[in-house]
């Protein structure tokens, strides 16, 4: 196990290239701090440059998930140049999570509000525990949560995701899922037992394939039909030439498992 900036972040890897970031900030509720965003930024070009990863978990310690930014830490030396930088940085933590070449699953065992929130969002895929809310509530402290509102948008309809941002009010695990914005459900002593589930099914999949198919879903759903298929039609056609693919039609063909 390493520590990232004084252990707001722990990072451990397991034999399968699993990594598992905790937030671990729990008397602050995991808020992020520009310390907590630097940690998670390192931790993250780090799992980039590794090339045995396979997926990773983001997790936290304590009650909460993550209640967003850290208002004490912004309020104390206000200034619009100060914000501009904190948001652009928080900003490129959050794109890291979608550029990472292996999934990334939000584990939620508590609160998700605002950053937080849209921490949950912007991984590929979330788990939650049934105890777990999310909320975007900045607007009822005056401040309209515009950045979470972007990953907001881009997982539930249009209409789900303004009514949470213009109210600020939670909605339970159930309604997230029912909503778009996790996958799984589970009580909370089954939490870490789903979590892996889905884990264990990523990992027993070719890593390129997995690496090639995540950087195209999310690069054709920001261009038109015609130019999504053309970049899919590449992706799959530079997919079937590694040899795990081949090695994988060819064991469907000779009705056997494949040899990865």
């Amino acid at each position: 196990m390493t520590n990232s900036t004084d252990a707001l972040v722990l990072s451990d890897r397991d034999a399968r290239g699993v990594i598992t970031l905790t937030l671990n900030r729990p008397q602050a509720f995991n808020s992020l701090s520009e310390g907590m965003i630097a940690a998670l930024q390192a931790e993250l070009d780090a799992a980039a440059r590794d090339e045995g990863a396979r997926a990773v978990v983001i997790a936290a310690a304590g009650r909460a998930f993550c209640a967003g930014h850290d208002l004490k830490e912004m309020r104390a030396a206000p200034s619009l140049g100060y914000y501009e930088s904190l948001f652009a940085r928080c900003a490129e933590m959050m794109l890291a999570v979608q550029r990472l070449p292996v999934p990334v699953i939000a584990r939620v065992q508590g609160i998700a509000t605002a950053a937080g929130c849209q921490l949950v969002a912007m991984c590929d895929l979330a788990v939650a525990s049934r105890d777990a809310k999310f909320a975007v509530s900045g607007v009822t402290l005056g401040l309209f949560c515009s950045t979470p509102g972007v990953a907001l948008s881009r997982n539930l309809s249009r209409k789900a995701a303004f009514e949470m941002l213009v109210t600020g009010e939670f909605i339970s695990a159930v309604q997230a899922l029912d909503k778009g914005l996790v996958n799984r459900v589970a009580d909370p002593d089954a939490l870490d037992a789903e979590v892996e589930r889905l884990v264990a099914s990523i990992v027993a999949k070719p890593r390129v394939a997995v690496a090639l198919g995540k950087a195209l879903f999310y690069r054709q759903l920001e261009t038109g039909m015609a130019a999504a298929y053309e970049d899919a039609g590449r992706t799959m056609a530079c997919n079937m030439m590694d040899a795990s693919a081949l090695e994988g039609v060819q064991a469907f063909i000779e009705k056997r498992p494949p040899h990865w």
